[in-house]
C-alpha cells in the first residue's frame, strides 16, 4: 500500500541521502591529503577532490525529486565549474527526473481546485482539462475554458510542495563547505540565503500573480510584446489566460534564420527592457516559456521567479557591464572589487581576469555579435576548467547578482542555441542605464 503511510519514510531517505554528503567530503578530503603525503602534486589532489566531491554531490540531487531538483537546477554556477563529463551527466538526470515526474492524479486536481475555489469549483469552467498540459518541480498546468468563454491556463501547485522544497533547501544550505571546494571565492552562505528566500517568493502565487500583472501593465499594447492577462488567484491556484504560439523551443530545432534572428531579438531585449520598463528582470528565461506568436509579437509566461531591481541597482549593473568591456584591467578590477565580486583579501591574476572577460564581454563591443553552439562551448570550456590556477575560481557571486547572473547565463545560452545574430551591444545602450559610454565609471561604487 503506498500513499500517506510512505510520506515519512521518503523524507527520511531524503534527509539520509543529504546527511552522507558531509562525511564523504571528510572522507575525500582525509585521501587527499594522504596523497599529497606521498609526493603527488597539489594541484593534481585538488582537481580530484572537487571532481569526487561534484560527483557525489550531483548524484544525491540527481536521485532527490522536489527540493533538491529544484535547487540542483537553480545551482548553474556549481554545475559551471565542473568539466562536461560531470556536469554533462548530471544535466541528463535532471531532465529525465522532470520528464518522468508523474502527473497528479486529476482527483487530486480537483481536490486542490475544490479546497481554493470551493465545492461549486466546475461552475467556473465551461470546461477543463484533466490532462496536465505541462508540468513542472513544484505545480502543473491544465487547460480550461473559463465561464465567460476565454481559453485559460490552470496553474496548480502540488500539495505538500512548499514544505518539501523548503525542508530539501534547508539540508542543502548545510553543505556550504563542499560547494566552496568548488569555488573557493564564492561566499556560498550568502548565496544560498538568497536562492532560499527567492524559492520561498516562487512558492507565493500570490507574489507570481502580482508580478505577472506589473508586467502586462508595463507592456500594455506594446509591439513586440505579449504578456497574459491573469484571471483569477487563490492560494495554490493562478489562472492565465491561455496563448498559442511557437515555443522558443520549436524555433531553436527548426526555424530558419530569419526567425531565429527575430525571436531572439525580441527575446533580448525583452530581458535587457525588464528592468527598466518594470522595475523588474523575469527570472527564468527558459525556451519554453516564450512564445511567437502570429502577428510577431512575443509572448512571455511564467513569473513566478521574478527579481526586483530598484534604479539604482541597473545604474551599478550597466556600468559595471561597461566597465568589463574596458581596456584599462585596474578600472575593471577595482569595480568588481567594490561590487564584492573578488572578496576581500583575495588575490588575483589581472592578466588571467582580462583574458577571460575578453570573449565574454564580445557581444557588448562589436556592433553585431553571432551567437554560436561553438562560441558557447569556448566559454564553458574556459569557466569548467578545474585547476586551481583558473581565475574564474577565485570570483564571488554577490547575493544581489544571483538571479541576475542566472538569466545572463541561461539567456546567453537560448541566444547560442538559437544560432543568431543580433545588435545587442545597441539593445544594451537602448535598455541598461549606466552602460553608456558618456556615464562615470565611479558611479558605480554608489
Amino acid at each position: 500500500m503506498g500513499g500517506v503511510s510512505d510520506l515519512p519514510r521518503r523524507a527520511v531517505t531524503r534527509s539520509a541521502k543529504l546527511a552522507s554528503l558531509p562525511i564523504g567530503f571528510a572522507g575525500r578530503t582525509a585521501l587527499g591529503m594522504g596523497k599529497r603525503t606521498f609526493g603527488r602534486p597539489a594541484e593534481a589532489v585538488a582537481t580530484e577532490i572537487q571532481q569526487r566531491t561534484a560527483e557525489q554531490l550531483f548524484k544525491v540531487l540527481g536521485e532527490l525529486k522536489g527540493g533538491a531538483m529544484k535547487l540542483g537546477q537553480m545551482l548553474s554556477i556549481f554545475e559551471a565549474a565542473l568539466p562536461p563529463e560531470i556536469a554533462g551527466p548530471y544535466r541528463a538526470t535532471l531532465t529525465k527526473l522532470q520528464e518522468a515526474a508523474p502527473p497528479l492524479p486529476a482527483a487530486t486536481v480537483h481536490r486542490v481546485l475544490e479546497e481554493f475555489l470551493g465545492e461549486d469549483w466546475r461552475d467556473y469552467f465551461d470546461s477543463f482539462d484533466d490532462e496536465p498540459a505541462a508540468a513542472a518541480s513544484i505545480g502543473q498546468v491544465h487547460k480550461a475554458v473559463w465561464h465567460d468563454g476565454r481559453r485559460v491556463a490552470v496553474k496548480v501547485q502540488y500539495p505538500g510542495a512548499g514544505k518539501a522544497l523548503i525542508s530539501d533547501f534547508n539540508q542543502l544550505a548545510r553543505l556550504g563547505r563542499m560547494f566552496g571546494v568548488l569555488m573557493p571565492g564564492l561566499d556560498v552562505k550568502s548565496m544560498l540565503a538568497e536562492l532560499k528566500q527567492r524559492v520561498a517568493e516562487e512558492l507565493d502565487y500570490t507574489i507570481e500573480a502580482e508580478s505577472q500583472m506589473q508586467f502586462r501593465q508595463a507592456y500594455a499594447d506594446d509591439p513586440d510584446f505579449y504578456i497574459p492577462e491573469v484571471i483569477a488567484q487563490d492560494g495554490n491556484i493562478l489562472i492565465s489566460e491561455w496563448i498559442d504560439g511557437t515555443a522558443l523551443s520549436q524555433i531553436i530545432s527548426e526555424g530558419d534564420q530569419e526567425t531565429r534572428d527575430h525571436a531572439a531579438l525580441l527575446y533580448c531585449r525583452f530581458l535587457l527592457s525588464g528592468p527598466k520598463r518594470s522595475g523588474m528582470l523575469h527570472g527564468d528565461p527558459h525556451p519554453g516559456n516564450f512564445r511567437l506568436l502570429e502577428d510577431g509579437r512575443l509572448g512571455v509566461l511564467d513569473f513566478g521567479a521574478v527579481d526586483r531591481i530598484p534604479g539604482g541597482f541597473q545604474r551599478r549593473l550597466g556600468l559595471l557591464l561597461r566597465i568589463g568591456t574596458m581596456a584599462d584591467i585596474d578600472e575593471v578590477e577595482a569595480a568588481l572589487r567594490r561590487e564584492d565580486f573578488i572578496r576581500e583579501g583575495v588575490e588575483i591574476d589581472k592578466e588571467a581576469l582580462q583574458a577571460f572577460l575578453a570573449p565574454v564581454t564580445e557581444p557588448f563591443v562589436t556592433e553585431t555579435f553571432r551567437f554560436s553552439r561553438e562560441w558557447l562551448r569556448e566559454m564553458a570550456a574556459r569557466v569548467t576548467d578545474l585547476r586551481p590556477s583558473n581565475v574564474v575560481r577565485q570570483l564571488n557571486l554577490p547575493p544581489d547578482y544571483v538571479i541576475i547572473h542566472r538569466v545572463l547565463s541561461a539567456g546567453t545560452g537560448v541566444l547560442c542555441q538559437l544560432e543568431c545574430e543580433i545588435p545587442a551591444r545597441a539593445e544594451s545602450l537602448k535598455w541598461v542605464p549606466g552602460f553608456a559610454d558618456d556615464e562615470d565609471p565611479e558611479l558605480v561604487s554608489g
